[in-house]
């Protein structure tokens, strides 16, 4: 039995005519798109095995759903292929987890994006690169799922520049914002096994995704140690000028490690628990500290008072990624403290589905 898809169709000649047509009504995001035919809308359902009408979720503040065929044809639209669908169907779905509060980051004056982290063995199927220029050019699954939710949230929550989403500056992982880790060349826990709590013997073996409202990228260097507690200060150090510069609120920082820094905590036995313990320790700063950068007039009588960036070492995402050479690496601010909380899903998982 066919799928009985409901969403209203419009007639068109060609392909210069579809993209005039949908860049007319406001449903492109400036780029060109591909068109949804029924066909490659119902083979996006199929692959994910779901119903046209399946809820994905509720965006709880004013109640818009979003169902699994207004997602399949905004992906075909971004430029998915079926084997893509289930990835943004997870996206979307920890997105609309109730820690992440997706209206807040997505209304914002603040201008954060939405980073997806991809872990587990849909990277390979996906053929998802996790190493040459991770945060900038990406490869085409990461791309057009990115670019599949982007598109979700402007078709189906109003999530348009000037109307929902008020950013003042925004930035440009609001064009595509997704990652994979670089699981295999590290003894690293993957940051999906990680949240998910996966028992050491599963360790590796699960898809998934974590969604976290994020800034932009802020890349550091440090070339000139070996020793993991210098490059963690490295990395305090570009998280407390962002409490300074930006918000002094804890949240989930990402920290994006590639190889060349990775070796030198591997030489010392560091884990990702030990990196995060040493950097909850030093990322923090005095409210008085606000006076050197032209916040004095809120110091006030508080001058003393501490305000650690992450709420406990767990907030802290570390994610092994990056091309092979350079002593790089990037801290990745979080949008507003803990107004959102990152939020991460299995693939293939129905997380409370039917969100109220």
């Amino acid at each position: 039995m066919a799928m009985q898809l409901t969403s209203s169709r419009i007639s068109v000649d060609d392909l210069s005519e579809a993209q005039e047509a949908y860049h007319a009504r406001g449903w492109t995001d400036g780029l060109p798109v591909v068109p949804p035919t029924d066909d490659a809308v119902t083979a996006c359902l199929e692959w994910a095995m779901l119903p046209p009408d399946h809820l994905i979720g509720i965006e709880p503040v004013r109640a818009r759903a979003i169902t699994a065929e207004k997602a399949a044809v905004n992906a075909v639209m971004a430029g998915c292929l079926p084997p893509h669908f289930p990835v943004v169907v997870t996206a979307l779905t920890a997105l609309l987890q109730p820690e992440f509060g997706l209206h807040g980051p997505t209304a914002s004056t603040g201008g954060c994006a939405l980073l997806l982290i991809v872990n587990g063995p849909i990277r390979h199927e996906l053929a998802m690169d996790a190493t040459f220029s991770v945060l900038g050019g990406a490869d085409r699954s990461r791309a057009v799922i990115a670019r599949a939710v982007r598109l979700v949230l402007a078709n189906v929550l109003d999530v348009k520049p000037g109307g929902i989403d008020r950013s003042t500056l925004g930035h440009p992982g609001k064009l595509g914002y997704c990652i994979a880790e670089d699981e295999e060349a590290t003894g690293w826990v993957s940051l999906g096994d990680q949240r998910l709590g996966t028992a050491p013997a599963e360790r590796g073996q699960l898809s998934s995704v974590t969604a976290v409202a994020s800034m932009a990228p802020r890349q550091v260097m440090n070339e000139w140690t070996t020793d993991p507690t210098e490059l963690c200060e490295t990395l305090a150090a570009e998280i407390r000028a962002n409490q300074l510069n930006y918000s002094i609120w804890p949240g989930n920082y990402v920290v994006v490690l590639p190889p060349q820094l990775r070796t030198h905590f591997d030489a010392a036995g560091w884990t990702k628990d030990d990196i995060a313990a040493c950097v909850y320790e030093r990322a923090r700063v005095r409210r008085g500290d606000w006076a050197a950068v032209g916040k004095g007039a809120v110091v006030k009588d508080r001058a003393e008072r501490s305000y650690p960036a992450l709420e406990s070492p767990d907030d802290l995402l570390i994610v092994g990624a990056g091309g092979p050479a350079g002593g790089f690496a990037a801290v990745i601010p979080p949008w507003l403290g803990t107004r959102s909380h990152a939020a991460t899903v299995a693939v293939g998982a129905c997380v409370d589905c039917e969100i109220s």
